[in-house]
């Protein structure tokens, strides 16, 4: 562990703003005065305590709704059943507008609360079992886990009961209340399917198996942004899980960063010593050899909501519910729990994806039919069965765009526009760089950002493509920077409308990416959904078609002469060139005039598209093909 020390002692001069706040005193004391905060009102409260010490129970006041608090409940591995779930619900239409926020980390958020109702809620939660300790800043969050666990037939290490053991390591502990550099995620799952973005915490224990037995591989450094790296360490029964858990917190606790909070994450101690000298540190500190790593298996993505239903072991059903963007409400909640004692055991699971399950259904046509599932349908869209969005700035004072409403908004304009009968494609939406969205690992990821329409800052986002959960994880590329939100809609169907023409019977997006779209480069692709958005405004139905047979090495001046090529042939039904290798061009008598009478539609700016093929000097067409990127733009 020297090494660690070395990286500890580089960075030990200076210690961030916060980690003087947390030397002021105990956490503890702050949620002892709830209910003399409660008495005396907002402004009896310490700044620290608003702005730190409460976070440390799930208490996070917010100034963009001043005098309103929101709470964050620890739901562990997002089981929980309907008792608790009724008491939530009618804790969020008592105290908080009705309103319930689910988070992709399977967890969920009550919002719009007064500072005189705090003391009751948490009495009236912790009367059912639950709280929110640790739940904020700098400790172990919610630890997640497979909401199918030990039910689904995937499932073949049950690991609830080790959650939960995980989670009586550090859980009302005072020496690990705020104790830590900077928060710690942590998942595990013993299922081959991978319903907890397993391979994103700073430590995960993934499925896997080594000389025939089967245990968990253990996965380090993950955030927001960063798949994880493998430990190289196999853990073969419960004993050994919480022994490397123990180990690795105790490190992060020990040698973690506490200079710059925006690089105090496990991350960049990983990043400073290296993996193996992490995981060397790892068996050191555990006192135990453990074994190099095995093969990972938990190496599926689920499709459990496109299905609306996943058959159990026991022959039941867990039944899903689609949330889109997680926008609930206390209502609702309540009759969740109500059609769980109804129709299944009273068990309730929250997912990844900001939905959830009811399980234990044996009567599933029934349960489908109730009122509930009309508004919140069991089998939606393509477009909103795996639709993840982050608080945005109604509610966050990070966000950078409103994020909820602008995901739904999009994925309602894309079923009209190009429904799909079958099909399925994960959209993530973050407000912001910090990416609670997870918009890194959706088939199309959203980033929001600021850009300019006609001289005027509006709203935007950075779009991703190509994130993937199978395997071991991979976060996508961008292909899209600062798109307005008032274009997005039209740049993303574009490629929506190529999915729906080319896609193969069973290919979901992901697939359909690997096999067409990975074969062009991200310039191309945001080329390329302009430009169809364009055409299309302009009343021409052609959208620019990929093909995974068409090898142009991801050369964009190829890339875009091929477009451009179709596009000619598209409108005037000649073609341009005999052959593509020399780009011999056949029609040099073409005029301007000419192409315009091609089709009443096309415009200057598609004419001169147009004219830029039919160039014979290669350096002209390039030249027109650049300046036309910004006429469409913005149309």
């Amino acid at each position: 562990m020297k090494v660690l020390q070395e990286a500890y002692d580089s960075r030990a001069a200076k210690l961030n703003k916060m980690e003087k706040v947390k030397n002021m005193k105990n956490p503890q004391e702050a949620f002892d005065k709830l209910d003399e905060y409660a008495r005396d009102g907002y402004a009896s409260i310490p700044d620290e305590d608003k702005k730190y010490f409460l976070k440390c129970f799930g208490i996070y006041d917010r100034p963009a709704t001043p005098e309103r608090f929101m709470i964050k409940l620890r739901i562990p591995g997002g089981h929980f059943n309907s008792a608790q779930a009724r008491v939530i619900g009618e804790c969020a239409k008592e105290y908080g507008q009705d309103y319930i926020d689910l988070t992709t980390r399977a967890q969920c958020e009550l919002r719009y609360l007064k500072i005189e109702d705090l003391p009751s809620l948490v009495r009236r939660m912790k009367d059912v079992g639950l709280d929110a300790y640790q739940t904020g800043v700098d400790n172990i969050r919610g630890i997640m886990g497979d909401p199918l666990d030990d039910l689904a037939f995937d499932n073949i290490l049950p690991s609830q009961k080790i959650l939960l053991k995980l989670q009586e390591t550090f859980l009302y502990s005072p020496e690990w209340i705020s104790t830590l550099p900077r928060k710690f995620n942590t998942a595990i799952t013993g299922s081959m399917t991978n319903r907890c973005n397993i391979f994103c915490h700073d430590a995960s224990f993934a499925l896997a198996q080594k000389d025939g037995v089967f245990g968990y591989n253990m996965y380090l450094g993950g955030k927001v942004g960063v798949v994880g790296k493998n430990a190289d360490i196999f853990l073969k029964n419960e004993e050994e899980v919480v022994k490397a858990f123990d180990s690795i917190i105790d490190l992060f606790k020990r040698f973690g960063f506490r200079d710059n909070r925006n690089k105090n994450r496990l991350h960049f101690l990983i990043e400073a010593v290296g993996i193996e000298e992490m995981s060397k540190a790892i068996r050191e500190n555990a006192g135990v050899d453990f074994a190099r790593a095995g093969i990972t298996m938990t190496n599926i993505d689920s499709t459990d909501a496109d299905q609306g239903k996943v058959q159990l072991r026991d022959g039941s059903f867990g039944v899903h519910i689609v949330v889109p963007s997680g926008v609930f409400t206390g209502s609702a909640m309540v009759q969740v729990a109500d059609l769980a004692d109804k129709y299944g055991n009273g068990e309730v699971r929250f997912d990844m994806e900001q939905s959830m399950y009811i399980l234990g259904v044996k009567d599933t046509e029934t349960l489908l039919a109730e009122d509930f599932f009309k508004e919140y349908k069991n089998v939606n869209s393509p477009y909103f069965n795996h639709l993840i969005a982050c608080a945005g700035t109604e509610h966050c004072p990070f966000g950078v765009i409103e994020n909820k409403n602008d995901a739904i908004n999009m994925s309602t304009y894309l079923s009209e526009q190009v429904p799909l009968e079958s099909g399925k494609v994960r959209m993530y939406w973050s407000a912001c760089v910090k990416g609670c969205g997870i918009h890194g690992l959706g088939d199309i990821g959203f980033e929001g950002c600021k850009t300019k329409v006609n001289g005027e800052t509006v709203g935007g986002v950075n779009i991703f493509l190509g994130g993937k959960l199978i395997s071991e994880g991979q976060e996508g590329h961008t292909i899209l920077k600062s798109a307005p939100l008032t274009h997005a809609n039209f740049y993303v169907e574009t490629l929506m409308i190529a999915y729906k023409n080319q896609k193969k019977d069973t290919e979901n997006f992901e697939q359909f990416s690997d096999r067409v779209l990975q074969n062009y480069s991200s310039a191309y692709l945001g080329f390329a959904m302009k430009l169809g958005a364009y055409l299309r405004s302009k009343g021409i139905e052609y959208s620019p078609s990929f093909s995974h047979k068409v090898n142009t090495g991801k050369n964009e001046e190829f890339e875009v002469f091929e477009l451009g090529r179709k596009l000619y042939y598209n409108l005037s039904k000649k073609e341009a060139y005999t052959a593509y290798e020399r780009f011999t061009n056949v029609l040099k008598s073409e005029k301007l005039e000419n192409i315009r009478n091609l089709n009443p539609n096309i415009d200057e700016n598609i004419a001169l598209l147009c004219e830029a093929i039919l160039h014979p000097n290669e350096e002209k067409r390039a030249v027109v093909f650049s300046e036309l990127v910004p006429l469409i733009e913005l149309y």
